[in-house]
């Protein structure tokens, strides 16, 4: 099987979250996402974390860009703040005063460049 690009897409570019995790009600939470083919700081792209709810639609957290520039959801910004560390090329999602009902598979996402 032959694999294609688009124009939007970049074969090469990897991102990789860590496994999954339980935490309890209420303790502090941080997940992250290491990527490859692309810089953090490259401010062609902003790397975004979004979750989805079991049955629910994507809802979008927030993004880090390479300019540094932070980005958060008004609704999520007391609760979720986004971060980047160049040396280890990892962007990382830090919850506090988490519930049940943030319960959601998490992920991590690149902008396609402008």
């Amino acid at each position: 099987m032959a694999a294609y690009c688009s124009l939007r897409v970049h074969c090469n570019v990897e991102l990789t979250q860590m496994p999954s995790v339980v935490q309890p009600p209420g303790q502090p939470l941080t997940l992250t996402c290491k990527v490859s083919g692309y810089s953090v700081t490259d401010s062609s792209y902003c790397t975004h974390w979004i979750r989805q709810p079991a049955g629910e639609a994507l809802e979008w957290i927030g993004c880090v860009c390479g300019s540094g520039n932070l980005y958060h959801s008004e609704k999520l910004k007391n609760k979720f703040s986004v971060s980047r560390d160049p040396s280890s090329s990892s962007v990382s999602l830090r919850g506090n005063g988490l519930q049940a009902a943030d319960t959601a598979v998490y992920y991590c996402a690149r902008e396609a460049p402008w």
